[in-house]
């Protein structure tokens, strides 16, 4: 059985809304994993509250959004990581 992670477990690790909890001396594969672990774990969370239908729209609304940043930021990390090769 999977468990959702509480908004309140992302702010303890510090991880926001803004910003992901990624150093930027990280090792960039290190970084891609725990972002897509966060990634994941909200569409748990967003599943989770829809599956119950009693989520405020807001709520849910800010979330998706939150999951898309943080799907922008993989795709910002996997396009950095892929060299600039001109044919």
């Amino acid at each position: 059985m999977r468990t959702v992670v509480d908004e309140q477990q992302f702010r303890g690790r510090g991880l926001s809304a803004t910003r992901p909890a990624v150093n930027d001396d990280e090792d960039p594969a290190t970084a891609l994993r725990m972002l897509k672990a966060e990634h994941r774990a909200l569409d748990e969370q967003i599943a989770a509250l829809s599956a119950h239908g009693v989520a405020d729209p807001m709520e849910l609304a800010r979330l998706k959004k939150r999951k898309l940043r943080l799907k922008d930021h993989i795709q910002q990390i996997a396009d950095s990581n892929i060299p600039d090769i001109t044919a």
